[in-house]
């Protein structure tokens, strides 16, 4: 990605550009790394499910994951019938039932009591399974552990291995953690499934692994190689994945301008177009986004902050190597999963317009105009 680029050939921001080449390159290794090994991939739509971004996937993938009907309902239709669409959510409601089953063709069911109400309006149009907690936890912070205690993520472990409804499904699902950059929290977590189930696993048709690994960034594969043939050879299994954020983190750009700069106790500060409500999860784990004009040893830091009237409307602090004009351009990097699908027009901000950065150059894809604005907050 040429930055330097991008500031000259986007005309205004914010705006969010999505580089293609690097979202090619992770389904291509992704695409390498079924074949190695006899997984299924599918991608998980809920890190970024902008059509685009669908269409790009699709040829690489054998399906989509989804957590719920609208979503759902866009990956059936981008499908359009060549590929599995697999559901997992905590939150299905008694009147989706039968939409979700007219477009899932894999539904995991979070808990025995959704089994219960459900398993049989599905008999002969999805392939039924249980979302599993190994309880075991893999991440510090309680926020994002799937297997904290009290957790409302899956079935314990504990009270599914001995009760018959083994006996009625068809896969399992199991999700553990997030950005795992190696497999020992996978194979932990098989063995883990092993020493329950044990032969109980060659009566199921799948195991869903989840998401929550950056399978394209992982050196050594071979772990994983392993893993889905011992899966695959001792208890004959389809084993799938769900990469999303693996797929499109490192492919997202927001690019924003300096609209003012003042000091205020001792503190440069530099307010930008954009706000920490168009990269939500900077606010929620009060993380500091990578900003590509940031230098180590830069003699300027500069305090970065966003528009709207929050005081928490803070990117953070930067060092940089002159300081900050109005009108300057800055790009945070590493913001393509989890961003736009959670960004909201607070204060009444505009959302980012959303470009395509390849080979071509630059291509807007999608703006929003005061229309959408005031369509989101006429009544019906």
């Amino acid at each position: 990605m040429d930055i330097s680029a991008l500031k000259t050939l986007i005309p205004s921001s914010p705006a969010f550009v999505l580089d293609e080449a690097y979202i090619l390159d992770s389904l291509n290794k992704l695409s390498t790394l079924r074949t190695q090994s006899g997984c299924k991939v599918l991608y998980s739509i809920k890190s970024l499910p902008f059509v685009p971004v669908l269409e790009m996937a699709k040829p690489f993938v054998d399906g989509f994951s989804v957590s719920s009907l609208f979503e759902a309902k866009l990956a059936a239709e981008v499908l359009a019938g060549n590929g599995s669409v697999h559901l997992t959510t905590p939150g299905i409601r008694p009147d989706e039932i039968d939409d979700l089953a007219a477009v899932c063709s894999h539904i995991s069911f979070n808990s025995l009591n959704q089994h219960q109400h459900f398993a049989a309006q599905l008999a002969g149009r999805a392939s039924v399974g249980l979302r599993v907690n190994p309880k075991l936890s893999f991440v510090k912070d309680e926020r994002y552990n799937p297997c904290r205690q009290y957790s409302k993520l899956g079935v314990d472990i504990d009270a599914l291995w001995q009760t018959s409804v083994m006996d009625s499904l068809a896969g399992l699902h199991v999700h553990t953690l997030f950005g795992a950059s190696d497999y020992a929290p996978m194979i932990k977590t098989l063995d883990k499934l092993i020493m329950y189930m044990g032969n109980k696993l060659a009566a199921l048709d799948w195991l869903n692994l989840g998401g929550g690994y950056l399978y394209p960034q992982i050196i050594n594969q071979q772990p994983f190689i392993d893993l889905v043939q011992r899966l695959t050879s001792q208890y004959n299994l389809s084993v799938y994945i769900e990469p999303g954020n693996a797929v499109v983190s490192g492919a997202g750009y927001l690019l924003a301008t300096v609209i003012d700069t003042f000091v205020n106790e001792g503190k440069s500060i530099a307010v930008l177009d954009t706000s920490v409500n168009h990269l939500p999860e900077v606010f929620e784990y009060q993380l500091s986004p990578q900003l590509h004009e940031h230098e180590p040893n830069g003699s300027f830091p500069t305090l970065l902050a966003g528009s709207t009237c929050l005081a928490g409307d803070i990117f953070g602090e930067y060092r940089l190597a002159k300081p900050l004009q109005l009108g300057d351009k800055v790009v945070f990097k590493q913001v393509g999963a989890y961003s736009l699908v959670k960004a909201s027009r607070f204060n009444g901000y505009n959302l980012p317009s959303i470009y395509r950065y390849n080979a071509d150059g630059v291509t807007k894809l999608k703006s929003y105009t005061y229309e959408d604005y005031r369509q989101q907050w006429s009544a019906d």
